[in-house]
């Protein structure tokens, strides 16, 4: 049974008289909530044939057909359109300093992370040009450097299992399919549930592994590990064979680029521009110039360095020994592009029995499925955090690296992602749109073309010394007063994830964190609060209302259903449920609504439904339920009341007959 009005004017006009006469009662009671959300009519819908569907359907499909080429969906899905027209100079030698800076850190990093892969060094460097070029196009975050990454290239050789080169380059093709269709299908909403503390946790907790995964290199030792524990462990091994040139000139760079950092953030003069002397302009532009270029710096002079030391040894640099000087270099680096190739879905083995696709893909196991979702985290992660409170799309994140990861198949390459290590060199460095992609693409080319005899001479303590410096500043530490302040209970998932992802892989980690989430929102969407009030009407009868603050889905109604009941049995007073915030319900929810009804209608106890929404009466009504009577206006009550003791005084004389 279902109590409304059409005409929304003139009732609107009844209740303002009612309101403006009854201002001295409405103290003494409250009827329902003042939110309404009726939005849907109520009636039937008018039945469609077979051809009416299908014209509907064809209809649908052409306008959306439409909007996908249209200038708004082609500039999201191209974000080079929003940014290029309004590039500038400026942005220009910001993009250019960062791309040089992040492409000499690329370049050795991409061998180090291949060979960690267990793929030869080559691999690495092919998989760090034609992602940044394609970034470039189609990525949204300018502090997003493509490439191979220290996560990817662990489970990359956990996936693997020295499988080699041929089953790399497929895992890399398989990685960017498996990231391309869940953009198409719009599965980027995953990343959603991922919240601001657990993502907190996470960045922290990789920026202080790769703080410790950098300290082999800034010390001059072997070590290796996937967790802190393991890293820790395998640093003390081999901490005794310390090398002493390495230590001394690693903290020395890293002095510098802080040093430097620190001269990029000051300025001469007056505060205000426009009282500022040209020397004063010119200074400070200097000092900002040579404080974003530090990173650069840092390599150019420790190259140097290590150029003299190695020529005054008379070493000869194209043999594989290791040159006798106080501190380790990158060494030597294969040059030459790859050659452009579609990745092979079968291969011969050395007995001549081919190997197919699927069995290809049955060897390489689970990590075709796990690895592409962590290199979206890293990403969005990244992303995220240098969002500066800009929505993040994580549907055109998939796009990007799903079609970056295709790309880098082509040519021979591995899965890579964001990296948050040259993220951070990247955001430091004074990046400005995503075109820094391009320069560090370029110059990655040009290394493998001309420059590979140089940069042997790089010291690796020199490099661990930028990548530490400029991740030190990733650790959030300053989030975590605000969650206390705003909401303690936040900082469960947060600290989970941030001590789960140290101790624990990295994928282990999030998912703790994600599940920390997800049982918060089930046991939020289980337990729903109730007000419980009792009211009385003009007639002096009072009664018990009910307000649940959400919708009635099958975790919550149960629980919902036995505080009513019994609030009812204690009070013996008629119930009205306040239905406003209830947006949604589900079949589960009808039957226990179907129950409750009839349990009130066999006690011969009233309970009313106010302001329940048509869509949801829908869904109750499917099953039927007995007594089940709702209304939506504030008038409706006194004659439902009346109706039910009328009703209540006809059974009572029978039952006296």
């Amino acid at each position: 049974m279902s109590i409304t009005n059409d005409d929304n004017d003139r009732h609107q006009n009844r209740c303002e008289k009612m309101e403006v006469n009854d201002n001295n009662v409405r103290s003494q009671y409250t009827i329902g909530s003042n939110d309404f959300i009726l939005v849907d009519e109520v009636g039937e819908r008018p039945k469609k044939n077979v051809k009416e569907k299908f014209h509907e359907f064809s209809s649908c499909l052409n306008s959306n057909s439409k909007s996908v080429f249209t200038y708004k969906t082609i500039t999201k899905r191209l974000p080079i359109l929003q940014w290029w027209p309004t590039y500038t100079t400026a942005d220009c030698i910001g993009d250019l300093l960062a791309g040089i800076t992040v492409g000499l850190t690329l370049i050795p990093q991409s061998m180090a992370y291949s060979a960690l892969a267990g793929l030869p060094p080559q691999q690495g460097l092919y998989g760090s040009f034609v992602g940044s070029l394609m970034y470039v196009f189609l990525g949204t975050c300018k502090e997003v450097p493509m490439g191979p990454t220290a996560i990817v290239s662990l489970m990359t050789y956990n996936t693997l299992h020295g499988l080699g080169p041929v089953y790399g380059t497929l895992l890399c093709f398989l990685t960017g399919v498996i990231q391309l269709i869940m953009s198409v299908v719009g599965l980027g909403f995953l990343i959603d549930f991922i919240s601001g503390p657990v993502n907190s946790g996470f960045t922290s907790a990789v920026a202080i592994l790769i703080v410790t995964s950098q300290i082999k290199d800034l010390i001059g030792i072997k070590a290796a590990g996937t967790t802190l524990l393991d890293m820790i462990i395998s640093i003390s091994k081999d901490i005794n064979h310390f090398q002493l040139g390495d230590t001394w000139l690693g903290i020395i760079c890293i002095v510098i680029i802080l040093l430097l950092r620190r001269m990029a953030l000051c300025q001469i003069g007056p505060k205000d521009v426009k009282e500022q002397t040209t020397f004063h302009k010119i200074m400070n532009r200097f000092m900002w110039l040579i404080g974003t270029f530090r990173n650069s710096i840092v390599v150019i002079v420790s190259s140097y360095v290590g150029y003299v030391y190695i020529t005054s040894t008379g070493h000869d640099v194209t043999s594989s020994e290791t040159p006798p000087i106080p501190f380790k270099v990158v060494g030597k680096i294969p040059s030459g592009l790859p050659e452009f190739d579609l990745p092979k879905f079968s291969i011969t083995r050395d007995n001549g029995t081919t190997v197919g696709f699927f069995e290809m893909v049955s060897n390489i196991g689970s990590g075709v499925i796990v690895l592409p979702i962590i290199a979206l985290i890293e990403t969005i992660s990244i992303c995220k955090t240098f969002a500066d409170g800009k929505p993040v799309d994580a549907t055109q994140e998939l796009l990007a690296t799903g079609l970056c990861n295709i790309g880098n198949s082509f040519f021979h390459a591995y899965p890579g992602s964001g990296s948050f290590s040259r993220s951070a060199v990247t955001a430091a460095s004074g990046v400005r749109t995503p075109m820094e992609g391009l320069y560090a693409g370029i110059l990655v080319i040009f290394a493998l073309l001309f420059c590979t005899p140089y940069l042997y001479y790089i010291p690796k303590s020199a490099l661990a010394a930028i990548i530490i410096a400029a991740v030190i500043f990733m650790v959030e530490v300053r989030v975590v007063r605000p969650i206390y302040r705003s909401k303690k209970s936040d900082l469960i998932p947060g600290l989970a994830t941030f001590f789960a992802c140290l101790v624990l892989p990295l994928e282990i980690g999030v998912l703790i964190g994600i599940g920390l989430n997800l049982v918060s929102i089930l046991y939020h969407a289980a337990r729903p609060k109730l007000l419980i009030e009792v009211h009385k009407t003009r007639d002096g009868i009072n009664y018990l209302m009910v307000t649940p603050d959400r919708c009635l889905v099958f975790p919550s109604v149960d629980y919902v259903r036995n505080l009513v009941m019994k609030q009812s049995l204690k009070r013996e007073l008629p119930v009205v449920i306040d239905c406003s915030h209830i947006y949604g319900a589900d079949f589960t929810a009808a039957k226990v609504i179907e129950m409750l009804t009839q349990d009130f209608s066999k006690r011969g106890q009233a309970l009313f439904f106010y302001n329940l929404k048509p869509s949801v009466v829908a869904v109750f009504e499917g099953v039927q339920p007995k007594g089940f009577i709702t209304y939506y206006h504030r008038h409706d009550l006194d004659q439902l009341f009346q109706r039910w003791k009328q009703q209540r005084q006809q059974i009572e004389n029978s039952s006296a007959d």
